[in-house]
């Protein structure tokens, strides 16, 4: 089976040595051809920033792997679980299964790692929502007891910010 290989890493410090040994030794097991290797240095948080995460989408849609293969589901986004649940859905839909070393449960057979899936997705949606409202209580708790949020008045940056620069759309908002 050809396998895709995604290793993201966020900073200069990080390594992708730690990653990619693992990853191509369990190909290797399972003996998988691993026809390419993504690599990322660039934070998940920002869209727009994984260029390689891009182009690996591009290729799964013209079906040049069956799996791919990664070290934890957290380094294809970092925007939460709806986000990561999206690309696998997305993935899926081009006929490729993601299997996630630190996740085994995402080898999961079929309606069984459906299953999984929605539950995890379904979870981080209930997360996400509960973070939510304690932020939102921890604001209004602030503004009851007098105090401002944000800067103080009349402060100004230390440094000058560029302008927002035009960019394409982030690949969760890619139309198929």
């Amino acid at each position: 089976m050809k396998t895709a290989l995604y290793l993201r890493v966020s900073s200069k410090e990080q390594k992708e040595e730690n990653q990619l040994p693992a990853l191509e030794d369990y190909a290797r097991r399972k003996e998988w051809l691993i026809s390419e290797i993504y690599r990322e240095q660039a934070t998940a948080w920002r869209d727009g920033h994984q260029s390689e995460l891009a182009r690996l989408l591009r290729d799964a849609r013209r079906g040049r792997f069956s799996y791919l293969l990664v070290w934890s589901l957290d380094r294809l986004s970092r925007q939460g679980s709806e986000a990561i649940l999206g690309l696998v859905h997305r993935l899926s839909n081009y006929g490729v299964k993601v299997i996630s070393l630190k996740e085994s449960w995402t080898e999961a057979p079929g309606e069984l790692g459906e299953l999984l899936f929605a539950v995890v997705g379904w979870v981080a949606r209930m997360e996400s929502q509960r973070r939510s409202e304690r932020t939102r209580a921890g604001l209004e708790r602030v503004r009851k007891a007098g105090k401002l949020i944000g800067r103080p008045p009349g402060s100004k940056d230390r440094r000058k910010r560029s302008a927002p620069k035009r960019r394409a759309l982030p690949i969760s908002e890619w139309s198929e």
